[in-house]
């Protein structure tokens, strides 16, 4: 595993559990950072997975398909059929899939998203340095 591969996971494994604190934090702000900060999170986290998974594809590419499919699935919180509402009874499908519609969460994905594209770029950098 080349160094950036490794620094990659290593990102993923500090966010992951970073990102699930944020939905059981009671501390100050804790609405804040239950049901608006994790989105940040959410979006770095699959920022790095693409990029540990399609190491070569353009991080902006990269940003933009996580940017993208989570406002898509923001959108999907609107729509309630049986077989989604199971799958957000559940921890995971709460967790992945979101269960309510709120307008600001776009901008939290975009600050997420814009988080991911400057960590891929810096891992990139350290990648061509190697």
């Amino acid at each position: 595993m080349n160094k950036t591969r490794l620094f990659t996971l290593l990102l993923i494994i500090i966010i992951t559990p970073t990102g699930f604190f944020t939905k059981y934090y009671q501390g100050i702000g804790a609405y804040w950072v239950n049901n608006s900060l994790g989105g940040v999170f959410y979006e770095v986290f699959w920022c790095l997975v693409l990029f540990f998974i399609l190491s070569k594809a353009k991080p902006l590419k990269i940003a933009g398909a996580v940017f993208i499919i989570t406002c898509i699935l923001e959108t999907l919180q609107l729509w309630h059929p049986p077989f989604l509402q199971a799958i957000r009874r559940t921890f995971i499908g709460k967790t992945l899939i979101g269960t309510s519609f709120v307008w600001s969460d776009f901008m939290y994905y975009f600050i997420g998203c814009s988080i991911g594209l400057l960590l891929i770029n810096i891992l990139q950098k350290i990648s061509r340095k190697s």
